[in-house]
């Protein structure tokens, strides 16, 4: 599905009542969620199904969404494991302006700190911890190099001009 990006996905229920247990990446996205796409499997392929998001609560690392069209446990766990998106548009419309989709990133030609170049972003693998940047080096024979996505190792993020600069650490790069 072309436009749409994944802001969670339904790990599990919380409740009787159908309150879909959702891990996320942006609470900021999630907390103004008002209706989203979910993409289901069938027997006939693949469904894009759209639920109204009824309220949004926050507990330990995971959001609460009660679907206004789901009232019971048996009516969510079709959707357990699912991805929920929402329009690309919408997503950016909530950005502040130093902020970015991490997909944006893919295709950014990574730097270090003497502008010297090391490779371009491949992939953003999500981790419990950190983003991790797979940065492929124009010498292949290297193997791909991992960076954590984090401030301290990455200072630099700048998507207008496709380049993203990472600290060098020992045993990093």
């Amino acid at each position: 599905m072309e436009g749409i990006i994944s802001v969670g996905k339904i790990l599990n229920f919380h409740g009787i009542l159908g309150i879909a247990k959702v891990g996320y990446s942006n609470a900021d996205t999630v907390s103004r969620l008002k209706k989203v796409f979910i993409k289901k499997d069938d027997k006939n392929g693949i469904l894009k199904e759209i639920l109204t998001v009824q309220s949004v609560k926050f507990h330990k690392n995971y959001a609460l969404i009660k679907f206004k069209e789901i009232n019971s446990i048996d009516e969510l766990l079709p959707y357990k494991g699912s991805n929920i998106y929402i329009q690309k548009d919408e997503a950016k419309e909530a950005l502040e302006e130093d902020e970015f989709l991490i997909e944006d990133l893919i295709g950014l030609n990574a730097f270090d700190n003497n502008d010297d170049f090391i490779g371009v972003i491949a992939d953003v693998k999500t981790s419990s911890g950190n983003d991790i940047l797979c940065i492929k080096p124009e010498d292949e024979s290297k193997g791909e190099i991992l960076v954590p996505f984090a401030k301290e190792l990455v200072p630099i993020v700048d998507i207008k001009k496709k380049k993203v600069v990472i600290k060098p650490i020992e045993g990093l790069l």
